[in-house]
């Protein structure tokens, strides 16, 4: 579903997947070949959400005022208020973004991780835990964010060649 609130619509992309039980309302933009699963939230209604090209938003989660680049995976279940997520991360699954946070290029946010306020998790680290500490990534690591990325660039564009909007 998609509202107008405040003046403002959401854009979504042509190529995009948008499950029909997704919830989008006001300054909302979605990139192309994205997707957006069943019962996320976008809510721009006191600053825009913006989601990249190839990104997908997992079932379960809520988005406010939030900026996701390219190519980022959020994981079913996650909050990211007034954050920003850079190219090619991943944010694991029941994880929370608090307000200011950012997520650094090709990052993870680990499951059950919170992002607390104004804090950046470098580029090429995991944040783990409860506030997040980080590390650097690993190989296996790595190779799981671009594993999923196109698993669910793939999974989408099944969905949408389905008819599933």
């Amino acid at each position: 579903m998609q509202r107008k609130v405040l003046g403002a619509s959401p854009t979504v992309a042509q190529s995009a997947f948008v499950s029909e039980m997704a919830y989008l309302v006001g300054d909302v933009h979605v990139g192309d070949r994205s997707s957006l699963w069943p019962f996320v939230c976008l809510r721009g209604d006191r600053e825009a959400v913006v989601v990249g090209r190839e990104t997908n938003v997992q079932e379960f989660s809520m988005l406010h005022g939030a900026t996701l680049g390219d190519g980022v995976t959020v994981g079913h279940n996650v909050v990211i208020d007034y954050a920003t997520v850079e190219d090619g991360a991943l944010v694991g699954m029941s994880s929370t973004l608090q307000q200011g946070a950012r997520v650094e290029s090709g990052s993870i946010v680990a499951p059950g991780c919170v992002v607390t306020e104004d804090q950046t998790v470098p580029a090429d680290h995991v944040a783990y835990g409860v506030p997040a500490s980080t590390q650097p990534l690993d190989e296996a690591q790595q190779a799981e964010i671009e594993r999923v990325h196109e698993l669910y660039v793939d999974h989408a564009a099944t969905y949408k060649e389905a008819g599933l909007e």
